[in-house]
């Protein structure tokens, strides 16, 4: 799946465990005149009842999107209460301001590709949802032309990932040259996007 969607390019490989017919993680991604935001939940375990969890994460912030981080954490963790619970990411950027902020909370992954080439990998907090009173941090920064975000499930090999990633990849080349490369090892639900500004 991919796509550019005004100032945003798109790319997404998803994959089900091995012998499940059903997905346990659930993203979603928008673009506004303002604003894009992107959340993948991954929901504990695999298989149909991790989807059950991941998907209601997904659709409260879908009916909310516009709310501060904040806020969004605090629907979903109200959303999950005697639910299976997920581990998720949310990556908002403000077109009009030129900004990002992301949090990634349990073993969802996100990095950064700086137009320079740099790459930083962002260092989650621990748990998952819900979760009662759990604080999470949130880094923001300035958003600049070229800027590449990766988020991704635990059943992404990281290190091959961002081994052979370039910030200079179109979004479609960096998902479909890892799902060649990593495809007969996936041994878990698994869930990679790719995002490009400007």
């Amino acid at each position: 799946m991919n796509g550019k969607e005004n100032q945003i390019e798109v790319s997404v490989f998803q994959q089900p465990k091995i012998g499940n017919k059903c997905n346990g993680d659930y993203f979603f991604y928008k673009e506004t005149e303002t604003q894009f935001i992107s959340v993948l939940a991954d929901g504990l375990g695999s298989g149909a009842d991790a989807n059950e969890s991941s998907s209601a994460a997904i659709h409260i912030i879908k009916d909310h999107h516009t709310e501060p981080m904040e806020k969004l954490i605090k629907l979903c963790n109200n959303q999950l209460i005697h639910k299976r619970g997920v581990v998720l990411g949310i990556i908002k950027m403000d077109l009009v301001n030129k900004t990002f902020e992301l949090t990634s909370i349990g073993n969802v992954g996100i990095a950064i590709l700086k137009p320079n080439g740099e790459k930083k990998r962002n260092i989650p907090t621990p748990g998952y949802l819900p979760s009662y009173g759990h604080s999470f941090k949130v880094k923001r920064g300035e958003l600049e032309p070229g800027h590449v975000f990766l988020m991704y499930s635990d059943g992404v090999y990281e290190r091959s990932l961002l081994k052979h990633v370039t910030e200079k990849q179109d979004m479609f080349v960096i998902t479909d040259r890892y799902a060649k490369r990593e495809r007969e090892n996936i041994a878990d639900d698994t869930t990679l996007l790719a995002m490009r500004y400007g």
